[in-house]
């Protein structure tokens, strides 16, 4: 029996622990034992539309049916986002591409792309970083959540959500809608054809990446996994950087015990570490 009888669903701990034992499999995330009223709220949302009375029930139903595991992931995966988070990370991107990449074509790959807000804001940022509207730029924008890359591939936003931008950048990179689209926003067509979006789990033996990246994005997502897992997705993804390369992290996230991969070169931004790069081009 579940330990809330006041709820809608019977849930309980032994319901929870199979939660956690599913999401770390499906995804690799570690979820706290403080997240139990979070993962019921997330979770009943799935049972009403399938008309399943218990978390048991569902999560029997979850381990006989491989086309709920999307949706059981799209339910349990965090998507706080804006654009321009963590500002100074985008200040020193443009810094970057002014400095070395300037009149050289660039690759980004943005590993957590939610509903859009971050590559979005990656290619407004190399937009004016190069100063032209098509620059030589290709940036894969990935997330494991099917549902949020729908949205972000359309490009569509309540107005509130770029009140944070200048009133410049929303008349260069957004059209108002009308009619039955008012107190929405659609991003300009010059930057949705600079970001390929694509489904990718970053658990995967395999991603449907390739060829070396001169950023790499994962920011806030680190923080979900267990420390050896973190390692072995770090090793990975720096063997996509370029020699001078970013790796940009979220501000919750460190990796300290990893300096043999990265170094540390400013606020949560690190690049490929000398020894790093040794290891990697020793790996058979």
């Amino acid at each position: 029996m579940g330990d809330n009888p006041g709820r809608e669903f019977d849930y309980g701990d032994a319901d929870f622990n199979r939660v956690k034992a599913a999401i770390y499999r499906k995804a690799g995330i570690n979820l706290a034992d403080s997240k139990k009223q979070l993962v019921y709220s997330r979770l009943a949302r799935r049972l009403r539309v399938l008309h399943i009375d218990s978390f048991r029930q569902y999560l029997d139903y979850l381990e006989s049916t491989p086309q709920e595991l999307q949706e059981f992931v799209n339910a349990l995966t965090t998507n706080l986002t804006a654009f321009f988070r963590e500002s100074h990370h985008f200040d020193l991107l443009a810094s970057f591409i002014k400095k070395n990449r300037k009149n050289k074509p660039c690759r980004i790959w943005c590993a957590a792309s939610s509903t859009g807000e971050e590559p979005y804001s990656i290619a407004m940022t190399l937009v004016e970083a190069y100063g032209d509207y098509k620059p030589p730029v290709e940036i894969i924008a990935s997330d494991i959540d099917s549902q949020v890359l729908t949205t972000a591939a359309t490009g569509v936003y309540n107005l509130e959500r770029i009140e944070t931008l200048s009133l410049e950048q929303k008349k260069k990179f957004f059209l108002r809608g009308k009619g039955v689209n008012s107190g929405k926003a659609r991003v300009i067509d010059e930057l949705r054809k600079l970001i390929d979006f694509r489904q990718i789990n970053l658990l995967d033996r395999q991603w449907s990446v390739n060829g070396k990246f001169d950023a790499i994005f994962c920011r806030n997502v680190m923080i979900y996994f267990d420390k050896p897992t973190q390692l072995k997705l770090l090793a990975r993804m720096t063997q996509l950087l370029t020699p001078d390369g970013l790796y940009i992290a979220g501000h919750s996230e460190s990796f300290a015990h990893a300096t043999h991969l990265v170094t540390l070169i400013g606020k949560s931004t690190y690049q490929v570490a000398a020894s790093g790069r040794t290891e990697i081009a020793n790996e058979p």
